[in-house]
């Protein structure tokens, strides 16, 4: 009992719950821990020295350097089969047809033929290579056997010793016994070293070429393209450029190079920055190294354009953002902004964006138009464009021949006053007098009383090289297409471009791979705004857009055919260029054909209606064969000459051009044709007379 109650009153601790973050870290240590296994420590073990960056760098250095040499071999053999085949002729040569210069396709071709000829010639001369060696070796020992025996007797003359004789020739036998030892010494060695030498030659290559995996190339070079351009990496990338001059003026500049360059500034989705060459470095010089300055930047070629300024022994460098001009530039206000209308005189048609990034618009006003570029590359939606924001001023009348004929201009159905489609010969000479008709209308505007307006007049052809190239002739055989002085449409454009700008008569064709050929040289310099797309060669771009552009930077030439569709470089006083450049690069939007159905429909809108003529109308419609019966007459004949001069007089508009063959050809068939009588081809009355009997009869029978 008293136990008892001396353990009631031993007032014991209250019992405390245990902290969760206690019990956590004490049972732990109260139990005691298991071993843990051996195979599982050493997999633990492997998996962290496997991850470890150290072991990462070492094996990602070892298959490095290892697909250099595989990657070196390949380069190597690539090299070695290029130099004994036609393979890089073959190559060159689609690249070319590629690019659609046929011309430097042809040369490879004929560069290719001749490196074949020669391979046979020296694969022949190896037929009779081993006898011609043979003949030659023996001429040879003989001979100088010959010359080291009389070597030693003139030397034994000389000293009365008759042993001499023997001397030179014993001499150059110890030479060769010599030559042997040594080879035989160092033969085994240079064997055993000749696989590793070739291996080091080969890791050379693939080193230099950088020939391996993105993933196994070291940081600084895995990381450097799109690098931030800086003043460093800019001067670095001018000393580099190979041009001793300016190399050797970079090093002896007491600040490296800085004082060359302004404050490079953000421009657009890339960076602009002027450089000072220094004296005795051309501009010519940096321009011509176009690829090379983009390399050592850490970009594509087609990412940095050199163009000229104004001041003096500068270069204007613009560098893109990697990647950046492979975006999209987004609609054009033609399509987001439905409100959007246009004015001829005053307003300026919205074409794109410029490289900095600002909007590119194009002034339309007084000004002949020309666009050109390889097939497919955008021509026809960016000359388009510009017609689609022209037709939403209503004052604005359009002619327009379309010599492909897909329907790329079929919305302007309804708006234009006349539309002519399709690639043949005869749509040439439909869109031969819609030219001839525009040059009526212009003559009939110059002799208007002074200070009369007139509204605008949009004379359009695309793929006018089809018109140039056209071979057909009309009755005084004077053909459709050229570029001599009886060309019908090269003159009826001459004569647009000389005097159709003062009263809003205007040209605008576009026409695809400028050449003297489908483009003649007094076309292309008669008009005031020329633009490019993608081109295939140097001349060719200086044929779209001047030797002066060219000169100052232009290189549609350099844009990628397909990756730069719709990117074209302008040369105008009608869209703003920066101050002392003589163009600049637009990438203009793209409009789709159901886009440019609906701005049609708003233009069509302003509109009272237009009727859209379909062909050239050539006179009122008349019965030739009645005409030719009505000039006859009485007379029993009449020669070919006088008919054709009656028929003239009846009705100039449409008997005014004829000539036999045009009366022959109505006659042919009708069993009345022109027939010979004393020498002369004549016409009978009597056969003119059955005839029209037989085709009425034809027709009546018809009619019943």
């Amino acid at each position: 009992m008293t136990e008892n109650v001396v353990s009631l009153h031993k007032n014991p601790e209250p019992p405390v719950d245990p902290d969760p973050l206690t019990t956590l870290t004490v049972v732990p240590d109260l139990v005691p821990a298991k071993p843990v296994p051996l195979w599982l420590r050493s997999g633990r073990a492997i998996r962290t020295a496997a991850t470890h960056d150290a072991t990462r760098t070492t094996a990602r250095t070892v298959v490095r350097h290892g697909l250099y040499v595989a990657g070196g071999a390949r380069i190597v053999a690539k090299r070695a089969w290029d130099g004994r085949t036609a393979a890089r002729y073959e190559r060159y040569m689609r690249t070319a047809e590629a690019a659609g210069n046929f011309e430097a396709a042809a040369e490879w071709e004929e560069r290719g033929q001749r490196f074949r000829d020669a391979r046979h010639r020296r694969r022949m001369d190896l037929l009779h290579s081993p006898l011609d060696a043979a003949k030659g070796a023996a001429v040879t020992t003989g001979m100088g056997i010959g010359g080291l025996i009389l070597i030693g007797v003139a030397m034994a003359m000389a000293t009365k010793d008759a042993t001499e004789v023997v001397t030179p020739l014993m001499a150059v036998i110890k030479f060769i016994n010599l030559m042997v030892t040594i080879v035989q010494v160092v033969w085994g060695p240079a064997v055993s070293l000749a696989p590793f030498l070739a291996l080091l030659a080969l890791w050379s290559v693939g080193a230099h070429q950088q020939a391996a995996p993105q993933w196994a190339l070291p940081d600084r070079v895995r990381n450097g393209e799109g690098e931030p351009i800086t003043p460093s990496i800019v001067v670095k990338a001018l000393r580099d450029l190979g041009v001793p001059t300016l190399r050797n003026a970079i090093k002896d500049m007491g600040d490296a190079g800085a004082s060359m360059l302004s404050p490079i500034v953000i421009a657009g989705c890339g960076v602009e920055v002027d450089v000072t060459l220094p004296s005795g470095v051309s501009t010519i010089e940096v321009q011509g190294r176009r690829r090379k300055l983009a390399e050592n930047l850490s970009r594509h070629e087609h990412e940095v354009f050199i163009t000229i300024p104004q001041a003096a022994r500068t270069v204007r460098l613009w560098v893109a953002d990697s990647g950046a001009l492979d975006e999209p530039i987004g609609p054009s206000p033609l399509v987001t902004d439905e409100t959007l209308t246009a004015d001829y005189a005053k307003g300026k048609a919205p074409w794109g964006q410029d490289l900095r990034g600002d909007a590119a618009a194009l002034s339309l006003y007084q000004r002949h138009l020309l666009i050109t570029g390889l097939s497919n590359q955008g021509k026809t939606v960016a000359l388009r464009s510009l017609a689609l924001w022209l037709s939403l001023d209503k004052s604005v009348q359009f002619l327009m021949g379309d010599l492909k004929g897909v329907g790329d201009w079929a919305m302007f159905d309804g708006l234009a006053h006349v539309l002519i489609q399709g690639p043949t010969d005869e749509h040439v000479i439909q869109v031969t007098e819609m030219v001839e008709g525009a040059v009526e209308e212009m003559n009939r505007r110059i002799q208007a009383p002074p200070g009369t307006v007139f509204p605008p007049l949009i004379v359009l052809v695309d793929e006018a090289q089809v018109a140039f190239m056209c071979p057909a002739k009309d009755e005084d055989k004077r053909p459709y297409g050229g570029a001599k002085a009886n060309s019908r449409y090269f003159m009826a454009v001459r004569k647009i471009h000389n005097q159709g700008r003062a009263v809003n008569v205007l040209m605008w064709q576009g026409t695809q791979d400028p050449t003297n050929e489908n483009l003649p040289k007094l076309v292309r310099e008669g008009a005031h705004t020329r633009a490019s797309l993608a081109l295939g060669t140097e001349s060719q771009a200086r044929m779209a857009l001047g030797d002066k552009a060219v000169d100052g930077g232009a290189a549609p030439n350099l844009l990628r055919p397909g990756l730069d569709r719709g990117t074209l470089v302008v040369a105008s006083d009608g869209i703003t260029i920066p101050a002392g450049q003589s163009s600049i690069t637009v990438r203009t939007h793209y409009v789709n054909d159901d886009d440019a159905t609906a701005i049609t429909d708003r233009a069509k809108a302003l509109r009272d209606g237009v009727t859209t003529l379909t062909l050239i109308e050539r006179g009122e419609d008349r019965d030739q064969l009645a005409d030719i019966a009505a000039v006859i007459g009485d007379a029993p004949r009449l020669r070919t000459q006088d008919v054709i001069k009656r028929l003239s007089a009846l009705n100039g508009d449409a008997y005014g051009d004829w000539s036999p063959g045009d009366l022959t050809r109505v006659l042919d068939g009708t069993g009345a044709e022109p027939y010979k009588s004393d020498g002369r081809m004549v016409v009978g009355r009597d056969q003119i007379t059955r005839a029209l009997a037989h085709r009425d009869e034809m027709g009546s029978a018809s009619g019943a």
